[in-house]
């Protein structure tokens, strides 16, 4: 028989408010290039995890956005291949030629028809089927965005499967490679 918690539901609501709010001051910080600005206390892994639990919620807050990229673009790929999905997100996050909330990068493009992201665009619900890949998109999110991964990208902007060959790969950089991702940045002085 299972019980109905109130106390274990406004905990769980709190950590999830506690992550949000330190995730969108570090999120200010990549804004205005002054990460060590972020000296604020950093996201727990207990408070990641009670954000977004069921994978469902709107995609309104850093770590929510974040997760979601990393679980749909790179699910079952394991952590390597999301951290680096995740540096692409917090460089173009740092860039004055993105825009300037983790949720707006994923969701550039959109009005256009011309998603970043694919997942965002590709017209398939965007709620969590697997509950193991998204506690590990959630995990790298939340190291992610205290600042806590060495960018393995080297900079990139843009990546994408090794499965597929889009036309702009040829005019960008590439900056990094993984089991299945390549990743690219302008040329210096380009965008």
């Amino acid at each position: 028989m299972l019980l109905f918690s109130p106390s274990l539901v406004l905990a769980q609501d709190t950590e999830a408010a506690q992550a949000e709010q330190k995730a969108e001051r570090l999120e200010e910080s990549v804004v205005s290039g002054d990460i060590d600005a972020h000296d604020g206390e950093p996201i727990t892994r207990s408070e990641a995890q009670a954000v977004d639990p069921d994978g469902g919620a709107p995609l309104d807050d850093p770590l929510t956005c974040l997760a979601r990229t990393l679980y749909w673009e790179a699910k079952g790929q394991g952590a390597n291949e999301m951290e680096a999905v995740a540096n692409v997100v917090l460089n173009r996050l740092a860039s004055k030629n993105f825009p300037d909330s983790v949720c707006a990068v994923v969701q550039d493009g959109s009005e256009q028809g011309s998603c970043q992201f694919s997942w965002w665009c590709d017209g398939r619900p965007d709620h969590v089927v697997e509950d193991g890949p998204y506690e590990t998109a959630k995990e790298v999110a939340r190291r992610t965005l205290n600042g806590d991964l060495d960018d393995r990208t080297r900079g990139a902007l843009f990546f994408h499967h090794r499965g597929v060959s889009p036309g702009w790969s040829r005019t960008f950089t590439r900056t990094a490679e993984t089991r299945e991702f390549l990743f690219y940045a302008p040329a210096e002085g380009e965008m």
